[in-house]
């Protein structure tokens, strides 16, 4: 007699990012109405659309600074809640549009993160930072200069090298290429592509923005209550 076994399927993995059934409202009106979105660990999501229409509330959603709205939202299969979202936030990275770094030296401010207590694991790599630098273009001797005098695109990049030296799983992005230019910006995308295991969520007001290989989302605006 033959017998047939059925072979063990391997299950899904988790997701890296699960928003399901996401709803905001600021008032009477609906900012973002039932958008869900699925990552997997090493995918990349472009949220577009025009402005107002909520792709920075997504990421303000994920990051636990939403305080209430309806749906849920899960990071590597944890439900985002008041409880879960400080440790939650040690696997994410964010970057803004407009980077709130200090006055500091720019070494100064990469170091700065790796002082936490909640770092105390990580260990600053003055060489990861130069690889990074050459590969966005910065030069060397930014590092001794101070925040102050750095253009918007310079600043935009820092934040992503400083985003980057943190190992997250998770990198956020809002319109966080929007000063720089073609070349640079093109740049961004070649080292984000090349970054093994790493999940991009990113808001653009435009798909051509931030060219990352992956899906684009067009997220509508909300409707009124």
């Amino acid at each position: 007699m033959t017998v047939h076994i059925d072979p063990v399927r391997p299950e899904s993995p988790v997701p890296a990012l699960d928003i399901a059934q996401l709803t905001v409202r600021f008032g009477a009106r609906i900012v973002i109405d039932k958008f869900s979105l699925v990552l997997r660990e090493g995918e990349t999501v472009v949220i577009t659309g025009d402005s107002g229409c909520g792709k920075s509330t997504v990421l303000r959603c994920v990051l636990g600074f939403v305080p209430t709205f309806d749906g849920q939202i899960f990071v590597g299969g944890e439900k985002v809640s008041a409880d879960s979202i400080w440790k939650l936030r040690m696997r994410m990275a964010y970057v803004s549009q407009e980077p709130q770094l200090g006055i500091e030296r720019v070494r100064d401010v990469l170091e700065r993160p790796f002082r936490y207590r909640a770092n105390a694991a990580l260990r600053f790599s003055l060489a990861r930072v130069s690889e990074l630098f050459e590969q966005l273009l910065l030069p060397r001797d930014l590092l001794d200069k101070e925040m102050t005098v750095l253009s918007g695109g310079e600043k935009q990049r820092v934040a992503i090298v400083a985003a980057l030296l943190l190992g997250r799983d998770i990198l956020l992005l809002d319109e966080a290429t929007s000063a720089l230019d073609k070349s640079a910006r093109a740049e961004v995308v070649n080292l984000l592509s090349a970054e093994p295991g790493l999940t991009v969520l990113a808001a653009a007001h435009d798909a051509e923005d931030l060219p990352l290989s992956g899906e684009v989302v067009l997220l509508p605006g909300g409707s009124r209550g």
